[in-house]
């Protein structure tokens, strides 16, 4: 029984650090044919780490699974909101808090639009 508990306890414990700092992506493409029309393609993008650096209305570094921390722009509107939905201000974010960023692809850039608090650090 001991050894049953144990086994669960630590599967669960892995499955919990190879989740953290997963990034999902979904894409949009519209397109017509040749007859000159404009392509549009959209990349949706959510990544999840650790906040390293955060300027207001500005920018975002997270430190992620990447060897590298990761550099994020903010958009013209960013929403900041807690990990149950509650918008809260962006001065509650700090060094080392937990967040999934919500971002587009913009050319080389990563314009966040949505910021989600998942753990303020204590």
């Amino acid at each position: 029984m001991i050894k049953l508990f144990l086994s669960v306890t630590f599967a669960t414990a892995l499955m919990g650090l190879v989740a953290y700092g997963q990034t999902s992506t979904s894409s949009t493409t519209v397109s017509t044919g040749t007859n000159g029309a404009t392509e549009t393609t959209t990349t949706t993008t959510e990544s999840t780490g650790t906040v390293t650096e955060f300027t207001p209305g500005q920018a975002l570094i997270l430190k992620t699974e990447a060897a590298e921390p990761v550099h994020y722009k903010f958009g013209k509107s960013v929403t900041y909101v807690t990990s149950d939905g509650r918008v809260i201000e962006a001065s509650k974010i700090r060094k080392d808090s937990k967040v999934r960023v919500h971002y587009n692809k913009d050319g080389d850039n990563m314009v966040v639009d949505k910021v989600i608090v998942t753990k303020v650090r204590d």
